[in-house]
């Protein structure tokens, strides 16, 4: 995939390099002088210039990209971005601050494909968003063993069941739980997991393809 990254702060930086490192494609954009040096000297290809200007995302390569990340502090450049990579048929993701209004959340969310807080799972978070999947091997924990999330989609065999009820067998365990686009916190025994939910697994390594295979369907689709 192609992906056109905005903002090369912590979450940006941190996201390019994860995307890259799975074979995509990055461009970074970023206004910051020292931001644009720091990109270059990690190799990306970089646009200095207003993320939130058309012409610079044009400059990115935004028309020929798959998805856009507004991934700056601030909200209304990353709205703007979004909204570019909207128009040209990108999938766009927009970073914003854990304490937003309820209702200002909402109103962002209605036009972009995912709203991310990078507070909560950072950059791994806003690549699985950038890419659309819906399970996510974040990274190792220690040998053999992995941090991983999942979205449950629409008829995935554990909607309608709790979570006390799924038993991924010996190699995994669920630890965390949130509804759509609600922060994850450990799960009652009773809590019925429905379409859109998320959750954060813990996985051995040589079990990611059975835990997807329980969680998901016999293809993990």
């Amino acid at each position: 995939m192609k992906v056109v990254i905005v903002g090369y702060g912590r979450v940006g930086a941190r996201t390019a390099l994860v995307l890259r490192e799975e074979g995509h494609d990055v461009t970074v954009v970023d206004n910051d002088e020292t931001k644009v040096e720091r990109a270059e000297e990690e190799g990306f290809a970089v646009v200095a210039g207003d993320g939130s200007n058309e012409s610079v995302l044009r400059r990115a390569g935004v028309e020929d990209a798959d998805a856009v990340g507004g991934l700056t502090g601030d909200p209304n450049v990353n709205f703007a971005a979004c909204m570019v990579g909207k128009e040209f048929g990108c999938r766009a993701v927009m970073r914003v601050s854990e304490d937003y209004r309820q209702e200002i959340y909402e109103r962002y969310a209605d036009d972009v494909d995912e709203v991310i807080y990078p507070e909560r799972l950072g950059a791994a978070g806003a690549k699985t968003a950038l890419l659309g999947g819906n399970f996510d091997a974040i990274g190792d924990l220690t040998e053999g063993l992995r941090i991983s999330t999942v979205v449950v989609p629409e008829g995935a065999p554990v909607v309608g069941r709790k979570v006390a009820d799924i038993d991924l067998g010996s190699v995994g365990r669920i630890y965390a739980h949130g509804r759509s686009r609600e922060p994850m916190t450990i799960p009652f025994p009773g809590t019925t997991v429905e379409s859109g939910d998320q959750m954060a697994l813990l996985v051995e390594e040589d079990g990611l393809a059975e835990v997807r295979t329980i969680l998901l369907g016999e293809n993990g689709d």
